[in-house]
């Protein structure tokens, strides 16, 4: 079956194109939702009109993510949550707990499917994590997770912990060492 698209449709093709589809995948899918017509010569005749109108859609749709981009380039966007002693958080920071902050930086709804983060964030520190807007525009944000309750360093915790594993003795002939160079000084 011939169909004049009338919208793009993911790894088929751009509005405006005419192309050769299942006879299922055009009846059932593409003609009732309205992305696609059947190829009648009346309807290969507007295919101009309707590359037209895409491509002004398509620079309208670009333009208005490279705005997008620059305001949410290089956030810092901060949660704070319960930890453990070596720093491993109660639950994790998901996208969309980064879309809901980043929906509240840009004022409007942002869908947590554009950002590339391939697991939960399960740990205390910085991240650097990447929006999909488009396959060209991809701004950095950076989520910073801190400790509940915790001082200016989130890093404490985590060092004070290490302390804290170290064997016992280890640990006392660190402080024997500690003391015999006070020792000598």
């Amino acid at each position: 079956m011939k169909v004049l698209l009338t919208q793009d449709v993911y790894n088929l093709g751009h509005a405006g194109e005419v192309k050769t589809v299942a006879d299922g995948y055009g009846r059932n899918y593409l003609l009732p939702r309205g992305m696609a017509v059947l190829a009648t010569p009346g309807a290969v005749k507007r295919a101009d009109t309707i590359k037209a109108a895409a491509l002004r859609r398509r620079a309208q749709e670009q333009s208005d993510m490279q705005a997008v981009a620059q305001v949410i380039n290089g956030v810092t966007l901060t949660f704070t949550a319960r930890t453990g002693e070596k720093g491993k958080l109660y639950g994790s920071i998901t996208t969309a707990q980064i879309a809901e902050r980043i929906s509240a930086v840009l004022g409007k709804e942002f869908d947590r499917r554009k950002i590339a983060l391939r697991e939960p964030i399960r740990m205390v520190g910085s991240y650097p994590v990447q929006v999909r807007l488009a396959t060209d525009i991809v701004p950095v944000v950076n989520v910073v997770v801190t400790p509940e309750g915790a001082a200016a360093d989130a890093a404490a915790p985590v060092a004070a912990a290490t302390t804290q594993a170290l064997p016992a003795s280890e640990a006392a002939s660190e402080a024997a060492s500690e003391a015999a160079s006070d020792a000598t000084a």
